[in-house]
Protein backbone atom coordinates (compact mmCIF):
# COMPACT_ATOMS: atom_id res chain seq x y z
CA UNK A 1 0.00 0.00 0.00
CA UNK A 2 1.44 3.52 -1.22
CA UNK A 3 -0.61 5.71 1.08
CA UNK A 4 0.60 6.47 4.07
CA UNK A 5 -1.79 8.66 6.22
CA UNK A 6 -0.53 11.10 8.76
CA UNK A 7 -1.54 13.23 11.83
CA UNK A 8 -2.64 16.06 9.31
CA UNK A 9 -3.78 13.92 6.18
CA UNK A 10 -1.78 12.34 3.08
CA UNK A 11 0.34 14.07 0.93
CA UNK A 12 1.85 12.71 -2.27
CA UNK A 13 3.09 13.30 -6.32
CA UNK A 14 0.07 13.87 -8.66
CA UNK A 15 -0.36 10.86 -10.93
CA UNK A 16 2.44 8.97 -9.49
CA UNK A 17 0.65 8.02 -5.80
CA UNK A 18 -1.50 10.48 -5.71
CA UNK A 19 -4.21 8.67 -8.30
CA UNK A 20 -7.84 8.73 -8.18
CA UNK A 21 -7.66 5.09 -7.72
CA UNK A 22 -5.44 5.72 -4.66
CA UNK A 23 -8.40 8.22 -3.34
CA UNK A 24 -10.85 6.42 -3.65
CA UNK A 25 -9.43 3.69 -1.15
CA UNK A 26 -8.69 6.41 1.45
CA UNK A 27 -11.86 7.75 0.76
CA UNK A 28 -13.52 4.49 1.87
CA UNK A 29 -11.46 4.06 5.02
CA UNK A 30 -12.23 7.36 5.85
CA UNK A 31 -15.71 6.74 5.43
CA UNK A 32 -15.44 3.26 7.24
CA UNK A 33 -14.12 5.18 9.97
CA UNK A 34 -17.44 7.62 10.42
CA UNK A 35 -19.79 4.95 10.10
CA UNK A 36 -17.86 2.97 13.20
CA UNK A 37 -18.90 5.84 15.41
CA UNK A 38 -22.29 5.78 17.08
CA UNK A 39 -24.48 8.28 15.52
CA UNK A 40 -28.33 8.93 16.14
CA UNK A 41 -28.25 11.45 13.09
CA UNK A 42 -27.69 10.29 9.80
CA UNK A 43 -23.98 11.49 9.50
CA UNK A 44 -22.91 14.20 6.83
CA UNK A 45 -19.08 15.05 5.81
CA UNK A 46 -18.12 18.73 4.40
CA UNK A 47 -15.81 18.12 1.14
CA UNK A 48 -13.63 21.00 -0.22
CA UNK A 49 -11.01 21.52 -2.22
CA UNK A 50 -8.17 24.14 -3.43
CA UNK A 51 -6.71 25.13 -6.63
CA UNK A 52 -4.20 22.98 -7.53
CA UNK A 53 -4.24 20.65 -10.60
CA UNK A 54 -7.87 18.48 -10.66
CA UNK A 55 -8.30 19.55 -7.02
CA UNK A 56 -12.19 19.59 -7.93
CA UNK A 57 -12.60 16.78 -9.93
CA UNK A 58 -10.96 14.77 -6.95
CA UNK A 59 -13.16 16.35 -4.62
CA UNK A 60 -16.20 14.84 -6.53
CA UNK A 61 -14.64 11.49 -6.13
CA UNK A 62 -14.53 11.89 -2.18
CA UNK A 63 -17.91 12.71 -2.37
CA UNK A 64 -18.88 9.94 -5.01
CA UNK A 65 -17.96 7.36 -2.39
CA UNK A 66 -19.29 9.15 0.90
CA UNK A 67 -22.43 8.80 -0.69
CA UNK A 68 -21.97 5.67 -1.79
CA UNK A 69 -21.76 4.55 1.63
CA UNK A 70 -25.04 6.54 2.59
CA UNK A 71 -23.06 8.95 4.23
CA UNK A 72 -24.33 13.15 3.08
CA UNK A 73 -21.85 15.30 1.16
CA UNK A 74 -21.79 18.85 1.83
CA UNK A 75 -19.20 19.49 -1.49
CA UNK A 76 -17.98 23.15 -1.78
CA UNK A 77 -19.17 24.59 -5.12
CA UNK A 78 -15.77 26.23 -5.60
CA UNK A 79 -12.11 25.75 -4.23
CA UNK A 80 -12.00 27.39 -0.41
CA UNK A 81 -9.48 28.39 2.23
CA UNK A 82 -8.91 25.43 4.37
CA UNK A 83 -10.08 27.46 7.67
CA UNK A 84 -13.19 27.92 5.46
CA UNK A 85 -13.51 24.46 5.62
CA UNK A 86 -12.69 23.80 8.61
CA UNK A 87 -15.20 26.30 10.00
CA UNK A 88 -18.22 24.55 7.96
CA UNK A 89 -17.61 21.23 9.72
CA UNK A 90 -17.85 22.59 13.04
CA UNK A 91 -21.03 25.23 11.68
CA UNK A 92 -23.31 22.43 9.92
CA UNK A 93 -22.82 19.66 12.62
CA UNK A 94 -20.70 17.81 10.63
CA UNK A 95 -19.25 14.49 11.73
CA UNK A 96 -16.08 15.47 9.57
CA UNK A 97 -14.18 17.05 6.88
CA UNK A 98 -11.90 16.12 3.31
CA UNK A 99 -9.74 18.60 2.26
CA UNK A 100 -7.87 18.71 -0.96
CA UNK A 101 -4.91 20.36 -0.38
CA UNK A 102 -1.28 19.99 -0.69
CA UNK A 103 -1.23 23.33 1.74
CA UNK A 104 2.33 25.05 0.25
CA UNK A 105 3.89 22.34 -0.76
CA UNK A 106 5.47 22.33 -4.41
CA UNK A 107 2.80 22.18 -7.52
CA UNK A 108 3.75 18.85 -8.42
CA UNK A 109 1.45 17.45 -5.37
CA UNK A 110 -1.78 17.31 -4.04
CA UNK A 111 -3.39 15.71 -0.69
CA UNK A 112 -6.15 15.20 1.46
CA UNK A 113 -6.61 17.06 5.17
CA UNK A 114 -8.96 15.50 7.20
CA UNK A 115 -10.93 17.50 9.89
CA UNK A 116 -12.74 16.42 13.32
CA UNK A 117 -15.76 17.24 14.18
CA UNK A 118 -15.04 19.91 16.10
CA UNK A 119 -13.32 22.02 13.53
CA UNK A 120 -9.60 21.33 13.30
CA UNK A 121 -7.24 18.68 12.05
CA UNK A 122 -8.71 15.00 13.14
CA UNK A 123 -7.13 13.66 16.29
CA UNK A 124 -4.49 10.83 16.21
CA UNK A 125 -6.68 7.90 17.24
CA UNK A 126 -9.38 8.98 14.13
CA UNK A 127 -6.25 8.84 11.58
CA UNK A 128 -5.04 5.51 13.05
CA UNK A 129 -8.20 4.01 12.67
CA UNK A 130 -8.38 5.53 9.21
CA UNK A 131 -5.03 3.47 8.77
CA UNK A 132 -6.59 0.20 9.90
CA UNK A 133 -9.59 0.54 7.51
CA UNK A 134 -6.99 1.25 4.69
CA UNK A 135 -4.76 -1.94 5.76
CA UNK A 136 -7.87 -4.20 5.85
CA UNK A 137 -9.53 -3.22 3.07
CA UNK A 138 -6.18 -3.98 1.20
CA UNK A 139 -6.07 -7.24 2.61
CA UNK A 140 -9.64 -8.55 2.51
CA UNK A 141 -9.41 -7.19 -1.73
CA UNK A 142 -12.37 -4.20 -0.95
CA UNK A 143 -12.51 -1.93 -3.62
CA UNK A 144 -14.92 1.37 -2.93
CA UNK A 145 -18.23 1.74 -2.80
CA UNK A 146 -19.49 4.59 -5.46
CA UNK A 147 -22.72 5.84 -6.31
CA UNK A 148 -22.52 8.27 -9.52
CA UNK A 149 -22.05 12.06 -9.31
CA UNK A 150 -25.49 13.00 -11.60
CA UNK A 151 -27.61 10.44 -9.71
CA UNK A 152 -26.07 11.36 -5.36
CA UNK A 153 -26.98 15.08 -6.62
CA UNK A 154 -30.55 14.28 -7.79
CA UNK A 155 -31.39 12.10 -4.27
CA UNK A 156 -29.40 14.76 -2.02
CA UNK A 157 -26.59 12.31 -0.93
CA UNK A 158 -24.46 14.76 -2.56
CA UNK A 159 -25.62 18.57 -1.94
CA UNK A 160 -23.10 21.72 -3.79
CA UNK A 161 -23.13 24.60 -1.29
CA UNK A 162 -20.88 27.66 -0.57
CA UNK A 163 -19.32 28.03 2.99
CA UNK A 164 -17.88 31.82 2.71
CA UNK A 165 -21.29 33.45 3.75
CA UNK A 166 -22.03 31.39 6.94
CA UNK A 167 -17.55 31.98 7.93
CA UNK A 168 -17.87 35.81 7.03
CA UNK A 169 -20.40 36.31 9.64
CA UNK A 170 -18.54 34.08 12.06
CA UNK A 171 -15.13 36.88 11.38
CA UNK A 172 -18.02 39.52 11.59
CA UNK A 173 -18.40 38.58 15.39
CA UNK A 174 -14.74 37.95 16.16
CA UNK A 175 -13.05 41.35 14.69
CA UNK A 176 -13.50 44.98 14.60
CA UNK A 177 -13.96 44.94 10.66
CA UNK A 178 -15.06 48.71 10.66
CA UNK A 179 -12.41 50.09 12.56
CA UNK A 180 -10.59 48.43 9.23
CA UNK A 181 -13.06 49.47 6.50
CA UNK A 182 -12.78 53.48 8.42
CA UNK A 183 -8.92 53.46 8.49
CA UNK A 184 -6.73 54.71 5.53
CA UNK A 185 -5.28 51.54 4.89
CA UNK A 186 -4.94 50.38 1.15
CA UNK A 187 -4.69 46.67 1.44
CA UNK A 188 -2.65 44.39 -1.22
CA UNK A 189 -3.26 40.71 -0.64
CA UNK A 190 -1.54 38.08 -2.40
CA UNK A 191 -3.20 34.55 -2.10
CA UNK A 192 -0.13 33.45 -3.62
CA UNK A 193 -2.63 31.83 -6.59
CA UNK A 194 -4.36 30.16 -3.58
CA UNK A 195 -8.00 29.44 -2.50
CA UNK A 196 -7.64 32.39 -0.50
CA UNK A 197 -8.30 34.43 -3.83
CA UNK A 198 -11.36 36.91 -3.78
CA UNK A 199 -11.58 35.70 -0.12
CA UNK A 200 -10.37 39.29 1.82
CA UNK A 201 -11.37 41.30 -0.97
CA UNK A 202 -15.06 40.13 -1.55
CA UNK A 203 -15.34 40.96 2.67
CA UNK A 204 -13.06 44.26 2.97
CA UNK A 205 -13.96 45.22 -0.26
CA UNK A 206 -17.83 45.11 0.39
CA UNK A 207 -17.53 47.25 3.44
CA UNK A 208 -15.90 50.16 1.26
CA UNK A 209 -12.12 49.10 2.09
CA UNK A 210 -9.49 49.48 -0.81
CA UNK A 211 -8.09 46.36 -1.37
CA UNK A 212 -5.92 45.08 -4.32
CA UNK A 213 -5.27 41.24 -4.49
CA UNK A 214 -2.65 40.06 -6.64
CA UNK A 215 -1.77 36.62 -8.16
CA UNK A 216 -5.78 35.62 -7.71
CA UNK A 217 -5.89 34.29 -10.94
CA UNK A 218 -6.17 30.18 -11.24
CA UNK A 219 -3.19 28.93 -11.37
CA UNK A 220 -2.97 25.82 -10.67
CA UNK A 221 1.09 25.66 -10.89
CA UNK A 222 1.53 28.61 -9.00
CA UNK A 223 3.72 30.86 -11.43
CA UNK A 224 6.48 27.85 -10.81
CA UNK A 225 6.66 28.49 -6.96
CA UNK A 226 5.72 26.72 -3.44
CA UNK A 227 2.90 28.55 -2.41
CA UNK A 228 4.61 29.65 0.62
CA UNK A 229 3.87 32.72 2.63
CA UNK A 230 8.07 33.51 3.41
CA UNK A 231 10.02 36.35 1.82
CA UNK A 232 12.04 34.35 -0.89
CA UNK A 233 8.53 33.98 -2.82
CA UNK A 234 6.79 37.43 -2.06
CA UNK A 235 8.92 39.41 -4.58
CA UNK A 236 5.68 40.05 -6.13
CA UNK A 237 4.07 41.49 -3.16
CA UNK A 238 6.88 43.45 -2.82
CA UNK A 239 6.60 45.41 -6.33
CA UNK A 240 3.02 46.08 -5.39
CA UNK A 241 4.27 47.86 -2.48
CA UNK A 242 7.04 49.60 -4.23
CA UNK A 243 4.73 50.34 -7.10
CA UNK A 244 2.21 52.50 -4.44
CA UNK A 245 -0.51 50.02 -4.91
CA UNK A 246 -1.38 49.97 -1.39
CA UNK A 247 0.35 50.52 2.23
CA UNK A 248 0.03 46.92 3.83
CA UNK A 249 0.74 43.79 2.36
CA UNK A 250 -0.74 40.11 3.34
CA UNK A 251 -0.24 36.52 2.03
CA UNK A 252 -1.79 33.79 2.46
CA UNK A 253 -0.24 30.26 1.38
CA UNK A 254 -2.11 27.37 -1.10
CA UNK A 255 -4.49 26.77 1.45
CA UNK A 256 -4.93 30.30 3.22
CA UNK A 257 -4.21 28.84 6.56
CA UNK A 258 -0.79 30.33 6.67
CA UNK A 259 -0.18 34.05 7.43
CA UNK A 260 2.85 36.32 6.29
CA UNK A 261 2.71 40.01 5.41
CA UNK A 262 5.33 42.89 4.37
CA UNK A 263 5.24 46.25 5.65
CA UNK A 264 4.38 49.56 3.62
CA UNK A 265 8.02 49.98 3.44
CA UNK A 266 7.87 46.51 1.67
CA UNK A 267 10.30 44.58 4.79
CA UNK A 268 8.67 40.90 5.40
CA UNK A 269 7.18 40.62 9.09
CA UNK A 270 7.40 37.24 9.84
CA UNK A 271 4.84 35.11 11.14
CA UNK A 272 6.83 35.17 15.10
CA UNK A 273 6.45 39.07 14.41
CA UNK A 274 2.45 38.72 13.70
CA UNK A 275 2.42 36.59 16.76
CA UNK A 276 3.77 38.15 18.91
CA UNK A 277 1.96 41.49 17.90
CA UNK A 278 -1.27 40.13 18.35
CA UNK A 279 -0.48 38.43 21.99
CA UNK A 280 0.56 42.05 23.10
CA UNK A 281 -2.88 43.20 21.17
CA UNK A 282 -5.10 40.52 22.48
CA UNK A 283 -3.59 41.30 26.31
CA UNK A 284 -3.62 44.87 26.84
CA UNK A 285 -6.15 45.95 24.28
CA UNK A 286 -9.04 43.45 23.86
CA UNK A 287 -8.63 42.76 27.86
CA UNK A 288 -8.14 39.10 27.30
CA UNK A 289 -6.18 35.79 29.13
CA UNK A 290 -5.77 32.61 28.98
CA UNK A 291 -2.50 30.28 27.91
CA UNK A 292 -0.63 30.54 25.62
CA UNK A 293 1.22 27.96 23.07
CA UNK A 294 4.25 28.08 20.78
CA UNK A 295 5.81 25.33 19.08
CA UNK A 296 10.13 24.46 19.93
CA UNK A 297 11.25 26.69 16.44
CA UNK A 298 8.65 29.79 17.78
CA UNK A 299 10.43 32.67 18.94
CA UNK A 300 11.20 33.72 22.29
CA UNK A 301 9.65 36.97 22.32
CA UNK A 302 6.39 34.97 23.30
CA UNK A 303 8.46 33.91 26.31
CA UNK A 304 8.64 37.15 27.19
CA UNK A 305 5.44 38.72 26.92
CA UNK A 306 4.10 36.03 29.15
CA UNK A 307 5.88 36.34 31.68
CA UNK A 308 5.25 40.30 31.74
CA UNK A 309 1.43 38.87 31.63
CA UNK A 310 1.54 36.10 33.82
CA UNK A 311 -0.04 33.95 31.54
CA UNK A 312 1.01 30.30 31.59
CA UNK A 313 3.54 28.98 28.46
CA UNK A 314 3.00 25.89 26.56
CA UNK A 315 6.40 24.54 24.51
CA UNK A 316 5.45 21.89 22.04
CA UNK A 317 6.89 19.81 19.25
CA UNK A 318 7.09 21.40 15.83
CA UNK A 319 2.93 21.18 14.24
CA UNK A 320 -0.01 23.07 14.86
CA UNK A 321 -1.44 19.52 15.71
CA UNK A 322 -0.19 19.21 19.34
CA UNK A 323 -0.96 22.98 19.77
CA UNK A 324 -4.65 22.34 18.65
CA UNK A 325 -4.43 19.25 21.47
CA UNK A 326 -3.89 22.10 23.85
CA UNK A 327 -6.23 24.49 22.49
CA UNK A 328 -9.56 21.86 22.69
CA UNK A 329 -8.31 20.52 26.42
CA UNK A 330 -7.76 23.97 28.42
CA UNK A 331 -8.13 28.23 28.54
CA UNK A 332 -5.74 28.65 25.43
CA UNK A 333 -5.59 32.19 24.49
CA UNK A 334 -3.30 32.30 21.52
CA UNK A 335 -1.38 29.03 19.58
CA UNK A 336 1.44 29.85 17.21
CA UNK A 337 3.99 27.96 14.92
CA UNK A 338 6.91 29.81 13.37
CA UNK A 339 5.55 28.33 9.68
CA UNK A 340 2.42 30.77 9.71
CA UNK A 341 -0.48 29.23 11.64
CA UNK A 342 -2.03 30.94 14.32
CA UNK A 343 -5.19 30.06 16.21
CA UNK A 344 -7.16 32.20 18.54
CA UNK A 345 -9.64 31.57 21.32
CA UNK A 346 -13.13 31.83 20.57
CA UNK A 347 -12.17 30.57 16.30
CA UNK A 348 -11.27 27.36 15.25
CA UNK A 349 -8.47 25.38 16.57
CA UNK A 350 -6.50 25.45 13.59
CA UNK A 351 -4.12 27.96 12.04
CA UNK A 352 -6.63 30.24 9.53
CA UNK A 353 -4.32 33.00 7.22
CA UNK A 354 -7.61 35.02 6.67
CA UNK A 355 -8.55 35.54 10.19
CA UNK A 356 -4.84 36.78 11.16
CA UNK A 357 -4.61 38.99 8.20
CA UNK A 358 -7.68 40.21 9.38
CA UNK A 359 -6.84 40.44 13.16
CA UNK A 360 -3.47 41.83 11.78
CA UNK A 361 -5.43 45.10 9.40
CA UNK A 362 -7.70 45.65 13.26
CA UNK A 363 -4.14 46.32 15.02
CA UNK A 364 -3.05 48.71 12.39
CA UNK A 365 -5.81 50.18 12.28
CA UNK A 366 -7.07 50.69 16.08
CA UNK A 367 -3.28 51.82 16.81
CA UNK A 368 -3.09 54.56 14.37
CA UNK A 369 0.40 53.35 13.62
CA UNK A 370 2.04 51.75 10.57
CA UNK A 371 3.06 48.23 10.54
CA UNK A 372 6.70 49.34 10.05
CA UNK A 373 6.12 51.47 13.62
CA UNK A 374 4.26 48.06 15.52
CA UNK A 375 7.35 46.38 14.45
CA UNK A 376 9.99 48.57 15.24
CA UNK A 377 8.57 49.19 18.65
CA UNK A 378 7.97 45.71 19.00
CA UNK A 379 11.69 44.73 18.67
CA UNK A 380 12.42 47.72 21.32
CA UNK A 381 9.70 46.48 23.93
CA UNK A 382 10.56 42.19 23.64
CA UNK A 383 13.82 42.25 21.42
CA UNK A 384 15.99 42.99 19.39
CA UNK A 385 15.72 39.25 17.52
CA UNK A 386 17.31 38.13 14.40
CA UNK A 387 16.00 34.36 13.03
CA UNK A 388 16.60 32.41 10.10
CA UNK A 389 16.41 28.64 8.93
CA UNK A 390 18.13 26.83 7.21
CA UNK A 391 17.20 23.21 5.45
CA UNK A 392 20.73 21.22 5.24
CA UNK A 393 21.05 18.38 2.65
CA UNK A 394 22.50 15.34 4.43
CA UNK A 395 24.59 12.77 2.38
CA UNK A 396 22.62 9.99 3.30
CA UNK A 397 19.13 9.37 5.62
CA UNK A 398 19.88 9.67 9.54
CA UNK A 399 18.26 7.86 12.46
CA UNK A 400 16.50 10.87 14.09
CA UNK A 401 16.26 9.69 17.94
CA UNK A 402 19.95 8.42 17.32
CA UNK A 403 21.12 11.77 16.20
CA UNK A 404 19.11 13.55 18.64
CA UNK A 405 20.90 11.63 21.25
CA UNK A 406 24.40 12.26 19.88
CA UNK A 407 23.79 15.76 19.58
CA UNK A 408 22.57 15.94 22.99
CA UNK A 409 25.84 13.89 24.73
CA UNK A 410 28.11 16.38 22.67
CA UNK A 411 26.59 19.65 23.66
CA UNK A 412 28.91 22.39 23.98
CA UNK A 413 28.91 24.69 26.93
CA UNK A 414 29.61 27.55 24.26
CA UNK A 415 28.33 28.42 20.86
CA UNK A 416 29.48 31.45 18.77
CA UNK A 417 30.53 33.00 22.28
CA UNK A 418 27.51 32.74 24.03
CA UNK A 419 26.91 30.52 27.08
CA UNK A 420 24.56 27.54 26.87
CA UNK A 421 22.23 28.02 29.90
CA UNK A 422 19.96 24.87 29.23
CA UNK A 423 19.49 22.46 26.84
CA UNK A 424 15.78 21.35 25.40
CA UNK A 425 15.21 17.80 23.92
CA UNK A 426 10.92 18.47 23.44
CA UNK A 427 11.85 18.64 19.12
CA UNK A 428 15.28 17.78 18.10
CA UNK A 429 17.71 19.54 20.36
CA UNK A 430 17.82 23.47 21.19
CA UNK A 431 20.09 25.22 22.59
CA UNK A 432 19.28 28.27 25.17
CA UNK A 433 21.83 30.61 25.43
CA UNK A 434 22.97 32.82 28.43
CA UNK A 435 21.06 35.94 26.59
CA UNK A 436 17.99 34.14 26.00
CA UNK A 437 19.38 33.44 22.01
CA UNK A 438 18.76 29.97 20.96
CA UNK A 439 19.26 27.44 18.53
CA UNK A 440 16.94 24.37 16.85
CA UNK A 441 18.90 21.45 15.62
CA UNK A 442 16.27 19.31 14.43
CA UNK A 443 16.51 16.52 12.01
CA UNK A 444 13.70 15.48 9.63
CA UNK A 445 11.97 11.93 10.17
CA UNK A 446 11.29 11.18 6.51
CA UNK A 447 13.97 12.74 4.48
CA UNK A 448 17.86 13.33 4.63
CA UNK A 449 17.50 16.75 5.63
CA UNK A 450 18.44 18.59 9.22
CA UNK A 451 16.57 21.89 10.02
CA UNK A 452 18.55 24.43 11.73
CA UNK A 453 16.59 27.48 13.24
CA UNK A 454 17.98 30.63 15.19
CA UNK A 455 17.41 33.80 16.64
CA UNK A 456 19.84 35.94 18.07
CA UNK A 457 20.00 39.02 19.77
CA UNK A 458 22.57 40.16 16.79
CA UNK A 459 23.11 39.54 12.89
CA UNK A 460 26.52 38.34 14.05
CA UNK A 461 25.09 35.62 16.68
CA UNK A 462 22.47 34.50 14.50
CA UNK A 463 25.18 33.76 11.75
CA UNK A 464 27.85 31.70 14.22
CA UNK A 465 24.45 29.79 15.37
CA UNK A 466 23.69 28.89 12.49
CA UNK A 467 27.14 27.94 11.35
CA UNK A 468 27.57 25.35 14.54
CA UNK A 469 24.11 23.96 13.05
CA UNK A 470 26.43 23.92 9.83
CA UNK A 471 28.93 21.76 11.48
CA UNK A 472 26.51 19.45 12.96
CA UNK A 473 24.81 18.67 9.62
CA UNK A 474 28.41 17.97 8.01
CA UNK A 475 29.62 15.85 10.95
CA UNK A 476 26.54 13.48 10.26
Amino acid sequence: MSISFGTDGWRAVISETFTFHNLRLLSQAIADMILDEPNGDEPHVVVGFDTRFLSDRYAAEVARVMAGNGIKALLCRSDVPTPTLSFAVKHTGAAAGVMITASHNAPRYNGVKLKGAFGGAALPDASRRVEVHLRDNEQRARGPNLIDLEAALKNGLIERFNPIPDYYEHLRELLNLEAISQSNLRVIHDPMYGSGRNVLKSLLGGMGCEVHEIRGEMNPGFGGIHPEPVGRYLAALTAALQAGQGNIGVATDGDADRIGAMDEKGRFVDPHQIFALVLRYLVEERGQSGDVVRTVSTTRMIDRLCQRYGLTLHETPVGFNHIADLMLQGDVLIGGEESGGIGVKGHIPEGDGIFMALLLLEIIATSNRTLSELVDDLQVDVGPTFYQRSDLRLRRPVNKKEMVKRIQDNAPTEIAGLGVAEVSVVDGVKFIMEDDSWLLIRPSGTEPVLRVYAEARSEGSKHGLLAYGEQVAQSA
